[in-house]
């Protein structure tokens, strides 16, 4: 695969080495896997797999924290400090 990356030319190709690197980013971003033992290898594949799952999950945290403050503006005085802070924050 990576004679067929280097065979490629174009500024929109990424390197081996800059996809090694952004994987370790992701690494570290993760919790599961940061908190892992670093013993631990975790293939590449999985990274990206847990990764689209976080974000799954980071989305619907924000989808479920929205409903919420939705529902606590609707409870409290539309005029008041409280319900700008709130309007500030959906």
């Amino acid at each position: 695969m990576s004679s067929r990356r280097s065979r490629q030319s174009g500024s929109s190709r990424i390197s081996d080495d800059q996809i090694i690197d952004l994987v370790s980013k992701l690494r570290q971003l993760l919790p599961e896997i940061r908190d892992r033992r670093r013993s631990d290898k975790v293939p590449a594949s999985k990274v990206l797999q847990e990764t689209c799952n976080y974000i799954k999950n980071l989305h619907k945290e924000v989808d479920d924290l929205s409903e919420r403050l939705s529902q606590l503006l609707s409870t409290i005085d539309p005029d008041s400090p409280e319900a700008a802070i709130i309007r500030s924050l959906i």
